[in-house]
C-alpha cells in the first residue's frame, strides 16, 4: 500500500472524486456511455476509410495514451527525439498545444524546449499542417505528441504509454471508465491499433501486479510489444525567484530531509514516489489539477518554512516567486524491451530528403 498522502489545503484534484464508487458521481455513467458511442463511431469511420487521413512524405511516430494524462508521455517524447537524433534523423515534434499560454507554448512544450534545446518543435491544432511546416524546416521524421486518438494523420509507428501505477487513469483502487466518469479516452480494446505499449513507472509497483497488467494488455491486443520504463531522477536544480535556473544539488541532498512538493501534473503520486525514493520525507504536497495555471493566491504559504520546495520540470516553467524552490529533473529510462524499440526505429521508412542526404553522403565517402 502506498504511504498516506500528506495533507494540503491545495489538494483539489478531480480524480479524488471520480475514484469514489456510488453517489452522485455515478450519474456520469450516461455521458461516459455516449462518449464511448461517439468514439466507436469515429474509429469505425477511420477503419473503413470513410474519414480522410493525411499522409506525409516522411515517417511519423505517434506517442499517446489511453487515459487523460499522467503517463510520462513528455519524457518519452524527449527520449525518442534523442534516440532518433543518435541515428542521424532530424526529428520534429508536433503537438496540439493543450492550454498554451499567452507566450504561445503549453507546459509540455516549454518542458521539451528545456530538455531538447533547438530540436524542431511546433504546436498546431491542425497537426498535419504543423507536421508539414516542420518538414519544410528540415525535419525528416515527425514525432506526433499525444497522437493515439488523432487519427487524421497517418503514422508508421504507434506507441501507447500506460502508467503501471494508474493504468486506467484513476488512483487505486480506481474505476475503469471512460470520460467523464473515469479518465479513459478509449477502452482497452483500442490497443489493437498500437504497435508498442510502454509500461511506465514499473519500479513503483510489485512484480505480481506488473505481470498481471502486462498479461491483460497482451490479451486485449495479441502481438502487442510491451516495453518497461521508469522515471529516473537525474538532477536537482535550484530556481531563482524569477524562475531562472541557479545552482544544482546532488540528489543525495534529499536524503533524510523534510521537503514540500508543489505540482500540477497528471500523477502526483508518481512524483511523491520519486521523491521518497531519494530518501526525503514529504511534509506537504500542494497538488493542483493537471495543467493548472498558478496564481499568487495559490502560492500563499508555499515555501514559508525552512525546507526545500520541490517541483517538476513541467511545473517549473510557469513558477516564479516561490522561496527555496528546487526542480527535480527526471529522464525516462527503458529497463526492458529496448531492443524491440531499436528494431522498430531502425525499420522506419526514409523520406525523400533523408534518402537524398544518404546518397550524397555515400557519394562523398565513395
Amino acid at each position: 500500500m502506498a504511504p498516506a498522502r500528506p495533507a494540503s489545503r491545495h489538494d483539489r484534484r478531480p480524480e479524488r472524486w471520480l475514484a469514489r464508487r456510488g453517489g452522485r458521481v455515478e450519474f456520469l455513467r450516461l455521458p461516459a456511455f455516449l462518449f464511448g458511442v461517439v468514439g466507436r463511431l469515429r474509429n469505425a469511420g477511420f477503419d473503413r476509410g470513410w474519414l480522410p487521413v493525411d499522409h506525409l512524405e516522411v515517417p511519423v511516430v505517434s506517442i499517446g495514451n489511453l487515459t487523460a494524462g499522467g503517463t510520462g508521455k513528455t519524457p518519452f517524447v524527449a527520449f525518442l527525439a534523442r534516440e532518433l537524433a543518435a541515428r542521424n534523423w532530424r526529428p520534429g515534434i508536433v503537438s496540439r498545444g493543450f492550454r498554451a499560454t499567452h507566450s504561445g507554448a503549453s507546459d509540455e512544450g516549454r518542458m521539451l524546449d528545456l530538455e531538447l534545446g533547438d530540436t524542431l518543435r511546433i504546436e498546431d491544432r491542425v497537426r498535419a499542417r504543423g507536421a508539414r511546416e516542420l518538414t519544410a524546416r528540415g525535419a525528416d521524421v515527425i514525432l506526433l505528441d499525444d497522437g493515439f486518438q488523432h487519427r487524421r494523420l497517418a503514422r508508421d509507428l504507434d506507441v501507447v504509454l500506460v502508467d503501471a501505477t494508474r493504468p486506467w487513469g484513476l488512483p487505486a483502487p480506481g474505476v475503469r471508465a471512460l470520460l467523464p466518469r473515469g479518465l479513459m479516452r478509449e477502452p482497452l480494446a483500442s490497443l489493437a491499433r498500437a504497435d508498442l505499449a510502454v509500461l511506465t513507472r514499473v519500479d513503483q509497483v510489485d512484480a505480481e501486479r506488473l505481470d498481471a497488467l502486462e498479461a491483460e494488455l497482451v490479451a486485449s491486443a495479441p502481438g502487442l510489444g510491451v516495453l518497461h520504463a521508469r522515471h529516473r531522477p537525474v538532477r536537482l536544480v535550484a530556481l531563482e525567484p524569477d524562475g531562472q535556473a541557479g545552482g544544482t544539488h546532488a540528489l543525495e541532498a534529499l536524503t533524510g530531509r523534510s521537503v514540500e512538493l508543489l505540482s500540477a501534473i497528471g500523477n502526483p503520486e508518481g512524483f511523491e514516489a520519486s521523491v521518497r525514493g531519494l530518501g526525503a520525507t514529504i511534509a506537504r504536497h500542494h497538488a493542483f489539477p493537471d495543467h493548472h495555471v498558478f496564481t499568487a493566491d495559490d502560492l500563499k504559504g508555499v515555501g514559508d518554512e525552512a525546507r526545500p520546495v520541490l517541483t517538476t520540470a513541467k511545473d517549473a516553467v510557469k513558477l516564479t516567486g516561490v522561496a527555496g524552490l528546487w526542480r527535480l529533473d527526471v529522464e525516462l529510462e527503458l529497463v526492458r524491451g529496448g531492443e524491440v524499440l531499436a528494431a522498430r526505429l531502425d525499420a522506419l521508412r526514409p523520406g525523400r530528403e533523408r534518402r537524398e542526404r544518404a546518397a550524397l553522403h555515400g557519394g562523398l565517402v565513395g
